[in-house]
């Protein structure tokens, strides 16, 4: 996936212009942040496996060397083979030399942001070997020639005429605006797929320690077939998505489900534990776990490490006003969304993904959902003060601020010149009460009205109160 984020400007703008676009995030403002509100009434002791959650990530970051040495003990006990890759590259290298060691020419895969991560379907096929994506979203998205928007609902940014003309042009059926039609058309051209493919690739969602078991929390039947039908499976994961034991790993899968998309549980709950036994009736002959890094090492004992807490439930970016208003491509890269302008300026670098934690309002939203309590609004601040002390933000931000602070540390002055201002612009406002365009504020203007000021500083509110 090419990197596009230096553009975030330009994408929203097209975005928010986009009639298609806008009709269908419609349907996910409407969809996971309700489902999810509903799940969560039902569930009165959340809030307790939030902090339980979150205080249990932060004893495995901790601690995390020695969990995942425990991992690849107990995958290695079991048959399996854990390699590591420190960058993209060393993960994509690894996973094609393991399809050159069983001959593989076709490869299925799961549903696998960490895949997007290392753009390993554009390496593999460069390498001669044809990855196959199974997961429903991810398959339309591969016809198209697309990339996800979403980390749980990669197409989520397509209305159902999209998927229409997709499987028309490509499977030369006639076309269909029936979703059950539609759905038994992608199975019927995956399933001989599925039985050809000489290694299948999954993502994880957890990584147990105590057993070498990986899971994969899905809602089709895709996953299970990806990884018990090929002779050999492939997980590609990353580094902190190690838990110590099941019964950690299923305080996770309480606040996982209700908090992605508003389910008690989701349909498919598929443990995989080394290959195939004597006495197993199906599963591989051969279990890998790639465990990738890409800088989340350099996390730990950073100002970021909260991050590194994150279970991938989308809630984030599903309660952001930001992405619900430009979508997940606007962001130019793999992770959209609140915690992608967390995660991405440290994969790709401050440089390119500068404009991705200015994209906030900050209203809090995100932190205030998370699951595991991510303090993602501050986390974003560090990397815009970061970006400051890099002189990469724009001169006119830098000036700005410079000539915000020169009046903040004179408080007479500044409180002059705030008087001053709240007075001009509740006569601005006049009789309509708000102000509609305002110099050096387009940005706001352009899109929504002012409302007045009172005419009165807050220091003169307060005091009046006071009194």
């Amino acid at each position: 996936m090419q990197i596009e984020s230096p553009a975030f400007k330009e994408n929203a703008r097209i975005a928010l212009h986009d009639v298609d676009l806008q009709k269908a995030l419609g349907n996910l403002k409407a969809g996971f942040p309700t489902k999810r509100a509903a799940a969560i009434e039902r569930m009165p002791e959340f809030d307790s496996l939030r902090d339980e959650a979150m205080q249990l990530k932060n004893h495995i970051i901790e601690n995390l060397d020695l969990y995942l040495e425990q991992f690849e003990e107990n995958v290695t006990k079991q048959g399996g083979h854990v390699h590591w890759a420190r960058t993209s590259d060393d993960a994509c290298k690894t996973i094609l030399d393991i399809c050159r060691q069983v001959g593989a020419k076709t490869v299925t895969k799961g549903k696998s942001m960490v895949s997007e991560e290392v753009n390993l379907n554009e390496y593999l096929e460069a390498n001669g070997v044809t990855p196959v994506e199974t997961d429903l979203g991810e398959y339309i998205l591969q016809l198209r020639g697309d990339h996800p928007s979403h980390i749980i609902a990669p197409a989520i940014h397509l209305n159902l005429e999209d998927v229409t003309e997709a499987f028309h042009e490509h499977h030369g059926r006639p076309r269909s605006s029936d979703p059950a039609v539609l759905m038994q058309e992608a199975r019927e051209m995956l399933r001989e797929k599925f039985v050809a493919a000489d290694v299948g690739i999954t993502g994880a969602n957890f990584c147990v320690a105590e057993t070498g078991s990986t899971i994969i929390v899905t809602n089709e039947g895709n996953g299970d077939l990806t990884q018990t039908l090929p002779k050999t499976h492939i997980v590609i994961t990353s580094i902190e998505k190690v838990v110590p034991t099941l019964e950690d790993m299923t305080l996770f899968q309480r606040l996982l489900a209700r908090s992605a998309t508003g389910q008690e549980f989701t349909v498919y709950n598929t443990l995989s534990t080394g290959p195939r036994r004597a006495d197993d009736q199906d599963g591989p002959e051969n279990f890998h776990v790639v465990l990738v890094d890409n800088g989340r090492s350099e996390m730990v004992g950073s100002e970021f490490q909260d991050m590194l807490r994150c279970i991938r439930c989308s809630a984030c970016m599903n309660h952001c006003p930001v992405y619900g208003s430009v979508g997940g491509h606007s962001y130019g890269w793999v992770y959209p969304g609140p915690m992608g302008s967390v995660l991405t300026p440290k994969m790709i670098g401050i440089e390119k993904a500068g404009l991705l934690p200015n994209a906030s309002t900050f209203c809090g939203k995100c932190e205030s959902v998370c699951p595991v309590r991510i303090p993602l609004p501050k986390l974003m601040r560090h990397w815009r003060e970061d970006e400051f002390s890099k002189h990469l933000s724009p001169k006119a931000a830098r000036w700005g601020l410079g000539g915000w602070a020169f009046f903040a540390k004179r408080p007479s002055l500044y409180r002059l010149l705030s008087k001053g201002a709240n007075r001009a612009l509740r006569l601005m406002a006049g009789k309509k009460g708000r102000v509609t365009k305002l110099p050096l504020a387009g940005g706001w203007t352009d899109w929504r009205d002012m409302p007045a000021p009172s005419g009165k500083t807050f220091m003169e509110q307060y005091k009046q109160q006071q009194r």
